[in-house]
This record gives C-alpha cells, structure tokens and sequence, in this order.
C-alpha cells in the first residue's frame, strides 16, 4: 500500500500508542474501496472515526513487536509465533469485556492491556512502559576455545560488561544485558551462546503518573513467558476496578506475590 506524502506526515502525528491500529484501519478501508494509494482525506476520516468512535476501536489490549521477525540482525532471542501466542491469551481474556463491566463511562485506549515483545535490549517497540514488556536475551558464556585477545567482544559490549584478561574474556554479569552481540564477534569461538529466552518487564506505563516496568529476575524459554502473561493477567484482573493500569495495582506485595509464582512455575 502506497502512501501519499501528506498522509503519511499526517499519521506520524497520530499518538504512537494507537499508530500501527490507525494506520491498519485507513489501509483496510482504502483496501475495500479497492484503491492502492491512501490520501489525506483517508487519514483525516479515519481521525473523525476514531475520535468519535472510540469506545468502538476499543478491543482491549494491544501488542505491539519490534522490527525482529522482519530480519533485524540484533535478535538475541526468535519465536516469530510468541507474539501470535500472546494475542491469543490477550483475546481469550476478554478484555473488553472485563473493562466494560469495571470502567465507568465509555472505554478509552488508554483503558487497554498493553504488551510490547522486543527481540533484543534495544526495545524498539518500548516495552520498558507496557504493562508487560517481553525482551530477547542472550547470555553469553566462556568455553574453553584459546582467546585471540582481538578484543571485539570489548568493543562490542557497549555496557563494558567484558574485561580481557590473559586468561581471555571475563564477563560481568550484573552490568551484561544479555544481548549476545559479543557471541557474533567472537572469531575464536571462545564466546558462545549460553542460555537464551526472554526477560519480563512488569507493570510499565505513561500518563499523569508515569512509571518504568520493574524487571522479574531470570530468562525465561517461550512457554515461560506465556505463564507468566497468564499470572498477570490473573493479578489484573483480580485487582482492577476502575480501569486502571496495571502498574498502578502492581503493589510491592502484589509483585512479591508474582515472583513467588514464578518460582513456583506458576
């Protein structure tokens, strides 16, 4: 689908959160009136729709995915079915229907469950302010291959979380961010791959009060991540009245209580 350049500057000021919907609903529309180009006009009517719409467009949640599956060199960690599996739970959950029997008033998309799925620490779908937020990891581990000493796991670890000692590299693994980016350097295979998955991020949002999603400790396979979407959803929906985010349920008991889960395998 083409777009002309004055529609196009025209969605870039929609708000980033409900971009990709808008511009999905505008080319599927265009799409039935069998056109191949979207004008201005077709954005400004989509613009009118919504606004006087919206508790329509509500669906309940959102997930958003970063550029990964599209072949983004940075993956530290592929599933391209996760985000596929999490609309699934997403939708099983009738969200909008849990938040038209708990909101008062008609719904809004700042009512909605919100995932973002990043397939490395760099996180362009943002999920540091999602009310989860799934990030590709990759912890790299020492074998026992002869270090070269070339020095480009430390030029690529841009945490300086790599120090080459004689013996070769030595990894700190507080400061790593399990991006991997220093496996795919090593020409001595002296670093590899170790244990890959995901980190979850809990309980992010914007608004009046913003907050940063705080971090469940460990990296977890696919099928992990899917359980604990389930629990948080479970907390949410256990603890929402009034349409409220999940970060502002997400108390510090509540979040020990997810932990807890978590090693319990939920």
């Amino acid at each position: 689908m083409r777009w002309e350049a004055d529609a196009e500057a025209a969605i870039q000021k929609v708000p980033f959160f409900v971009r990709k919907k808008v511009r999905r609903k505008v080319e599927d529309q265009v799409r039935e009136k069998g056109r191949t180009t979207v004008a201005l006009a077709d954005v400004m009517a989509a613009k009118q729709r919504f606004l006087n719409r919206m508790d329509q467009e509500v669906t309940g949640f959102q997930v958003e995915s970063c550029f990964g599956p599209s072949g983004c060199p940075n993956r530290a960690a592929a599933d391209d079915g996760l985000a596929v599996a999490v609309e699934a739970i997403l939708r099983q959950a009738d969200l909008r229907g849990f938040l038209q029997a708990r909101v008062s008033g008609p719904l809004k998309f700042h009512h909605e469950f919100r995932v973002a799925i990043a397939d490395c620490p760099n996180a362009c779908s943002q999920p540091q302010i999602r009310d989860i937020g799934i990030i590709g990891a990759c912890l790299p581990q020492v074998t026992d291959q002869a270090c070269t000493h070339c020095e480009a796991c430390v030029t690529a670890c841009h945490e300086k979380a790599i120090a080459l000692e004689d013996s070769g590299p030595v990894i700190d693994q507080s400061a790593c961010l399990a991006c991997g980016q220093c496996v795919g350097v090593c020409p001595a295979g002296t670093l590899a791959s170790g244990r890959k998955g995901y980190r979850v991020q809990v309980g992010g949002k914007l608004g009046r009060h913003p907050q940063l999603a705080r971090e469940l400790p460990g990296i977890y396979p696919s099928d992990r991540v899917l359980a604990i979407v389930r629990a948080c959803l479970d907390l949410y929906k256990t603890h929402s009245r009034g349409g409220q985010r999940f970060g502002e349920i997400l108390t510090e008991a509540r979040f020990g209580e997810l932990v807890e889960r978590m090693k319990d395998g939920i």
